[in-house]
């Protein structure tokens, strides 16, 4: 099946590139960018003699004749269009911005861009694939879930659907290495200002808020605004979220592990821990995984539950692909059976 990837020269787009490159079903047709007519090596020299394909212009036409999947790793406000002209075509298109996962008057209050048409929105399937892998079957238009959202939802959606929380008491305290803030450079994400250091930003106001909060409700209608902070980590990949919430006294540790267990028994990238074995980034880096540790606090009655992941895999790419592999019936771990990379 031929696959065609536009935004190949962001950190998102070379991750689909190193998956693709191997996955034994599909074929990269072609890479597009700005940038027209330069092999992608000179972008990303780690792929020279490995993959020779130069970068073309955005032709959603020739793009849509050519190939039968378009990945858009394009920056929040490009996607959004790419993803109308591709729908017209009749293609399948992916989606790994933020264009497509929240109505129009949430979108632009938060992503201060131009919104996408309601059709389209209502069109596009969210893409949290152990959860919605009915709906993604079969679909022609996927919004790929945020970085942070991805690693959130899988770590509350257990506790959240079977209401076993105070909905008001959700906390996620949330730390990202720098590569989920894109290529290019910011004073914030420089070598200087990043390294030995811990950041929080966006505090009450990052776009993925509302993202989180509408999936919640989904699961739970009486779930109320959460509290959502991000931080900034001195490492390249990875997201380790910490969530905080509110239980019944009369829950325990083992209880809450064994439903953990029993949800995401069928789902081969989510790992749930051991009680008293917590993951790290390191444990994840590299691969599709998301790992997930929990504990309940008898003395303050209080869950928490630390899920993490590698930001440009299960965070984008790689989620992404085992989207595109659901979509198109093949085992959703094609492709993506990579073992995370340690140390």
């Amino acid at each position: 099946m031929k696959v065609s990837i536009i935004g190949t020269t962001g950190y998102g787009g070379a991750e689909l590139l190193r998956i693709l490159q191997r996955h034994p079903e599909f074929h990269i047709q072609s890479i597009h960018s700005t940038k027209e007519d330069i092999p992608i090596w000179t972008e990303y020299p780690h792929l020279y003699d490995i993959i020779d394909h130069n970068l073309q212009n955005i032709n959603t036409s020739k793009i849509a004749e050519s190939s039968d999947i378009v990945f858009l790793a394009t920056p929040s406000g490009i996607s959004g269009k790419l993803a109308a002209e591709f729908v017209n075509e009749d293609m399948t298109a992916i989606d790994l911005s933020g264009d497509l996962r929240l109505p129009a008057d949430t979108y632009e209050t938060w992503y201060k861009h131009e919104p996408v048409n309601t059709e389209l929105y209502e069109r596009a399937v969210y893409g949290l694939s152990e959860w919605y892998k009915e709906e993604i079957k079969g679909a022609k238009l996927i919004a790929n879930p945020g970085c942070y959202p991805t690693a959130a939802l899988l770590g509350l959606a257990p506790v959240v659907k079977e209401k076993l929380i105070n909905p008001s008491s959700i906390i996620i305290d949330a730390k990202s290495g720098v590569s989920g803030a894109g290529r290019s450079l910011t004073r914030n994400t420089s070598f200087a200002e990043a390294n030995e250091n811990l950041r929080v930003y966006k505090v009450n106001e990052h776009q993925h808020t509302p993202e989180i909060e509408s999936q919640l409700l989904k699961w739970n209608e009486q779930i109320n605004p959460i509290t959502f902070t991000t931080h900034l980590l001195p490492i390249t990949r990875g997201i380790m979220t910490t969530a905080y919430v509110q239980v019944p006294e009369e829950l325990n540790t083992a209880q809450v592990l064994e439903l953990y267990k029993e949800t995401y028994k069928d789902k081969p990238f989510i790992r749930i821990r051991p009680e008293s074995h917590y993951p790290s980034i390191k444990e994840v880096s590299g691969s599709n995984y998301c790992d997930i540790g929990l504990h309940v606090d008898s003395r303050t009655g209080r869950l928490t539950i630390v899920t993490v992941i590698d930001n440009l895999m299960k965070g984008a790419a790689g989620q992404a692909v085992q989207n595109a592999n659901i979509i198109c019936g093949f085992n959703e771990t094609t492709g993506l059976d990579f073992i995370p990379m340690y140390p």
